[in-house]
């Protein structure tokens, strides 16, 4: 029987046929072209691919009614304009090599997936030649080609999207929610590639700009993440340049306390190609887990350049998934140059700090705009104020004299203190307490260190520093905490991790995989004071446990650790209960708030915050200082 008589067949249910072309195509658009943003993403990168300088977005009523996308790149003519409408047709594969990939769209359905649910019309014009030409696709029927007017490159308008498949409609967003999806689109592509110009239009107002960056003197990738993400996050982004092996990971990392609530704002690219990869979003969790809280999550933007038979960029039908070859090597290179990045910034704490400080400040929400007589109002502060505003604000903030003072001094928790140290001085107020060093005195430059020299500490609580052009203002006990953590870290990292055998030794049940993940890591989870060993099929026994999480839930912690080597492949559980276990220990030997210091003391805890990497967070992420210029103040005061 020939093909054309199957296709004959009646179609009964239970009977196996052929699908027709139209329902393939529409089927293949599907898996293409999910929404709006989806065709954005393809036209855009078939745009970049034709090497663009400029690409021009406009859609209206969220890409339903338009969807217009005009460049400046090389174009086609006539017979190339033809084959380019047709399905697994492209100019991006040599040889039918679908391993070696270095285009951003290869799929070639594209142009045909859009032309089977919309209303298609390219045109285009050869760079090098006279003549322009459009051919049109509507609802997968494909015109002939025409002669058109075109100065340069291409435009595609796709018009009534999905209006042969009228289903697809019902599931789609308001068109404010598609238009910001698509804008997230083509943010992600302007990032990778800063020699192109981009705009975002909805036709009467552009709402995205991102103008070609052609800079000499400074980093061009910088400058345009800048441009997307704001002046904030070139002042507190950290430069990422690591390689290992034929790896390279390029960016820009924030500082820990210029993060968000979420991690929409973090930005990953393999080769050029945006990705939200749940391998690449676990190592950034991994690198930032020591620094940041739970709830938190830094804002960055990363470039990793591999060799194409190192990475399955076609796993995915929107390419928004890929497969390395190596995940444990591309994992480790991301977790090694972040915390590399992040222990070089040393004591640096993010510009934001000092900003919203200021802005907690301002007149129309401090106390300067209150009528006479009307009391205190305390102003809203964000996220990582609201300890500070408690004890600043609060009318009974003199009730630090009331708090029993810790009995750890410095000399034993570090030797922090200076052997010159004058005794705590029990009987005095717990006010704002001067110190009494003579500024002239050659050691106390403030000039001479960069979290300047103490002046006073208030409340018992906050040290105040001058520094070379303004103050810092340190959180005495959030300061000293990340000083213990960091100190005993290290200590782990010298001695290991102390171990304690369990009496009867408790043995866990578990499914064949996670045993099997679990038992290819002994090594690693020993090192980290856990020991196991095989018992029998789908099971194993736990012989010793760190001794430092004390009375612990054996079965309920391997089973942890059996599901995230499943998800991440990384026993985080086990890493964050030390780390939480070191970080409640750090926080009851440190400082605490309502002890008064000694002017060395205070000079003391400066110096050792200056020389300790990630001195400007606490445990949780929280500022553990402020810094304030001189010019901030005077704006406070109306000076300048």
């Amino acid at each position: 029987m020939t093909s054309q008589n199957r296709h004959d067949l009646p179609k009964q249910a239970g009977i196996i046929h052929l699908l027709s072309e139209r329902t393939i195509n529409r089927i293949a658009a599907g898996e293409v072209v999910e929404r709006p943003a989806s065709a954005v993403k393809e036209l855009v990168e078939n745009s970049v691919d034709a090497g663009a300088t400029r690409i021009d977005v406009v859609m209206r009523d969220g890409g339903k009614a338009l969807i217009q996308v005009v460049d400046d790149g090389r174009g086609m003519d006539a017979e190339e304009l033809s084959l380019a409408v047709e399905r697994h047709a492209t100019s991006k594969l040599k040889d039918d090599d679908l391993v070696n990939i270095a285009s951003l769209g290869f799929r070639g359905e594209a142009l045909a997936s859009i032309g089977a649910v919309a209303r298609l019309t390219v045109t285009s014009k050869a760079r090098g030649t006279n003549e322009a030409w459009a051919v049109r696709v509507e609802g997968g029927q494909k015109h002939a080609v025409e002669p058109a007017a075109l100065t340069t490159g291409t435009r595609i308008e796709v018009r009534d999207l999905f209006y042969s498949t009228p289903a697809r409609l019902k599931f789609m967003k308001t068109a404010r929610t598609e238009y910001a999806q698509a804008g997230d689109v083509i943010k992600r592509l302007a990032m990778a590639h800063p020699d192109v110009a981009f705009t975002l239009s909805d036709g009467d107002r552009t709402t995205f700009r991102a103008p070609q960056v052609t800079s000499l003197t400074g980093d061009v990738r910088l400058e345009r993440l800048g441009a997307i993400l704001g002046k904030e996050f070139r002042e507190n982004a950290l430069e990422i340049d690591a390689e290992r092996e034929e790896l390279r990971l390029t960016g820009f990392a924030g500082l820990p306390t210029y993060s968000r609530g979420n991690a929409q704002h973090q930005y990953l690219f393999v080769n050029g190609r945006p990705v939200k990869d749940k391998l690449l979003n676990g190592a950034v969790r991994g690198a930032y887990q020591d620094y940041l809280a739970r709830d938190r999550h830094p804002i960055l933007a990363l470039f990793l350049d591999v060799p194409s038979s190192f990475v399955d960029v076609n796993v995915h039908p929107a390419k928004a998934e890929v497969r390395f070859k190596d995940a444990g090597l591309v994992r480790g290179l991301i977790v090694s140059a972040l915390r590399h990045a992040l222990a070089a910034a040393g004591h640096r704490a993010s510009t934001t700090v000092a900003g919203a400080a200021l802005g907690a400040m301002r007149p129309h929400t401090g106390l300067s705009s209150l009528p006479m007589g009307r009391p205190h109002e305390r102003p809203t502060l964000p996220a990582g104020f609201n300890e500070v505003a408690e004890q600043m604000y609060s009318p009974s903030a003199g009730s630090y004299g009331e708090m029993r003072e810790s009995q750890l001094a410095f000399d034993r928790t570090g030797d922090m203190a200076a052997p010159s140290a004058r005794p705590i001085d029990e009987q005095a107020t717990y006010g704002a307490r001067a110190a009494d060093v003579p500024q002239s005195a050659p050691q106390d430059l403030p000039q001479d260190f960069p979290l300047g020299t103490a002046r006073g500490q208030v409340h018992a609580t906050y040290i105040v520093s001058q520094t070379a052009d303004g103050i810092v203002i340190v959180d005495q006990h959030a300061a000293h905490e990340r000083l213990v953590y960091e100190r005993m870290k290290k200590q782990i990292a010298a001695t290991g991790v102390a171990r304690q055998s369990l009496l009867l030794p408790e043995v866990v049940e578990l499914e064949d995989g996670p045993a099997e993940r679990l038992l290819k890591r002994i090594d690693e989870l020993e090192a980290l004071g856990l020991v196991i060993e095989p018992f029998g099929e789908g099971a194993v026994v736990v012989r010793e446990v760190p001794a430092m999480l004390g009375k612990l839930d054996v079965p309920g912690l391997v089973r942890d650790l059996a599901d995230e080597l499943t998800d991440l492949d990384e026993a985080l559980s086990l890493k964050e209960s030390l780390e939480e276990v070191c970080g409640t220990m750090a926080c009851h030997g440190s400082v605490r708030a309502g002890r008064r210091l000694t002017v060395d003391e205070m000079n003391a805890l400066l110096r050792e915050m200056e020389a300790t990497p990630h001195s400007g967070q606490c445990n949780h992420g929280r500022p553990t200082y402020v810094e304030l210029k001189l010019s901030d103040i005077e704006k406070l005061f109306g000076r300048r």
